[in-house]
């Protein structure tokens, strides 16, 4: 295992950080696919992880990942608390909550986390965030009570996370990338600021779905060829940890496929929309552009019930204010030069050919 510094936290962490979704048990119904690990069987497997150098593990607060906190605290126990370093989140906006949220973390696991983020913090939220007596207000206080470490923002978003690198009282960002929605990766690569922060990535298997298609020991040494300091993978079994752990993966750091190698991959299932999530396609009328041709993706990718859910929430609004639009400031945009309104409509007939997710809708 090799090790990186988590900005200017003065913390080495591994590059390859272990995320806990798999090992929980409980109803999450944002997480329908878990292995749903009994308790020894779930530390058995941390250990595992551990033994092969891995010292730094994500959950999240219960309601979110189930019991993973609470496994995760009794390995530490088990291990050492010393020797490992904790990730912590929860989706609470408002400073009152969030400080409480952290306060029943710290119960929950039996201890105080090392970095605790404000977690999937979106446009909608991310002014309540960062306002004064927000969720990163609370952290901040927390922090210098010493019931936690350092503050974290994590998000799917390039500019939230931008506003946090720019942010002095964050410490740690915890952003997504992959091979193949690399977007939002090129851009922090170009910026100054997120230099001066840890930097975390997870989605490198864009849920699961890229391993089928890439050896993964490509998906982690393309990610970590990014200024980063490490990926958070998550691992459910002895041999999913061997093959993200697997020692050549290092020899395969800076190997870094052209995003028209990956399309010509996909190309062999489907006809790839080429969008690398660079999310510079901002819409006058408020589509996430990006977020759809996600969506889209994935529903050839394997999660077609899911993602075809997904856009049928707002396919036909956008798709409608594509046909009326005059503006077209998207495909000026867009980098690639991808016809926005034309795949828009493709999106449309996708969904409106099952009726049965929208009868639902």
């Amino acid at each position: 295992m090799y090790y990186r510094k988590l900005g200017n936290t003065g913390l080495m962490i591994s590059e390859i950080g272990f995320g806990t979704i798999p090992v929980l048990q409980g109803s999450v119904p944002v997480l329908p696919e878990y292995f749903n690990l009994e308790e020894e069987e779930a530390l058995a497997v941390m250990e595992h992880g551990f033994s092969l150098g891995c010292n730094l593990f994500d959950t999240a607060i219960v309601p979110e990942y189930g019991d993973a906190e609470v496994k995760l605290g009794k390995f530490a126990e088990r291990v050492g608390r010393e020797r490992i370093i904790i990730s912590d989140k929860a989706r609470f906006y408002d400073g009152n909550e969030m400080y409480q949220a952290v306060e029943c973390s710290c119960e929950t696991m039996g201890t105080t986390p090392d970095i605790y983020f404000v977690h999937q913090v979106d446009g909608e939220h991310e002014d309540e965030v960062f306002r004064k007596g927000g969720a990163l207000d609370a952290l901040t206080e927390l922090k210098g009570e010493g019931k936690i470490r350092f503050t974290g923002i994590a998000s799917h978003y390039y500019d939230t996370l931008l506003r946090g690198a720019m942010d002095e009282r964050v410490d740690v960002l915890q952003g997504s990338g992959n091979l193949l929605e690399r977007g939002m990766l090129d851009r922090m690569r170009e910026e100054r600021q997120f230099r001066e922060k840890g930097l975390l990535i997870n989605k490198v298997y864009a849920a699961g779905l890229l391993p089928a298609r890439f050896p993964v020991r490509t998906l982690i040494g393309s990610v970590l060829a990014y200024p980063v300091s490490g990926v958070l993978i998550g691992l459910g079994t002895i041999e999913q940890i061997d093959a993200a752990m697997d020692w050549d993966v290092k020899k395969e750091t800076g190997e870094l496929l052209s995003f028209d190698e990956v399309l010509t991959v996909l190309e062999r299932e489907y006809a790839p929309i080429p969008c690398d999530r660079c999310q510079r396609c901002i819409c006058p009328h408020g589509t996430e552009i990006h977020t759809l041709f996600r969506q889209y993706q994935y529903f050839f990718l394997g999660k077609d019930y899911w993602a075809l859910k997904k856009m049928g929430l707002g396919i036909a609004k956008s798709a409608a204010y594509c046909r009326k639009c005059t503006r077209m400031s998207c495909l000026e945009m867009c980098p690639k030069k991808i016809r926005i309104p034309d795949e828009m409509q493709k999106l449309e007939r996708l969904v409106n050919a099952h009726p049965i997710v929208r009868k639902e809708e």
